[in-house]
């Protein structure tokens, strides 16, 4: 145990040992209802690609990630020369830096799902966008088509026509309205609609 406090108070792990500290610091008061989460990365950290997650767990992932490989780095320095030491502890400590970003970066892009605070999926959203026809027809009274979100995501809609256009599985069609009683769309061939 003695080692492994003498390996956090050693350079460069010790500086990355004193930002670790003020982490803990901060989400004990956290915990204990003092301090409020903040709510978004902001413009410098989302440029590096931490955007969508608050800036302190950003942060606080990458603190610790520099800091237990800077310890590491630490550990592997012991027993070099002090000039040495500071020159290659100075080398670590960039190079933990470095990593740990493109390690946060890579922990942050699942977190985003979660700290997602935009407006919920609505069925107006896919009012505009295009359909496939999954069903055999579609008329006044039937139909099914496939739908992509904005997200990527796909999904399977009622969708229904007004005149007697063509509209059989695999063709293309233009959802323009949606009808909330019935909770279905109305659709119109792409082609029909472009040439209005």
């Amino acid at each position: 145990m003695a080692e492994f406090l003498q390996a956090t108070l050693a350079f460069p792990a010790v500086l990355c040992t004193f930002l670790l500290v003020v982490c803990v610091g901060y989400w004990l008061l956290t915990l204990f209802g003092a301090v409020d989460v903040d709510e978004d990365a902001g413009d410098l950290l989302g440029a590096l690609g931490f955007g969508g997650v608050p800036l302190t767990i950003a942060l606080t992932l990458t603190i610790v990630v520099s800091w237990f490989l800077s310890l590491v780095g630490t550990v592997l320095l012991a027993g070099t020369g002090t000039v040495t030491r500071i020159v290659l502890g100075t080398v670590v400590l960039l190079v933990a830096v470095v990593l740990a970003l493109l390690v946060t970066r890579l922990l942050v892009t699942p977190l985003r799902k979660v700290f997602h605070t935009g407006p919920g999926a609505s069925r107006a959203d896919f009012v505009g966008r295009t359909c496939v026809i999954r069903t055999g027809t579609v008329t006044g009274d039937f139909g099914q088509a496939e739908v992509h979100a904005e997200d990527g995501s796909s999904a399977i809609v009622q969708v229904r026509q007004a005149g007697e256009d063509d509209l059989r599985a695999g063709r293309t069609a233009l959802i323009y309205d949606y009808d909330t009683d019935g909770e279905f769309f109305w659709v119109a061939p792409v082609e029909t609609h472009l040439k209005d």
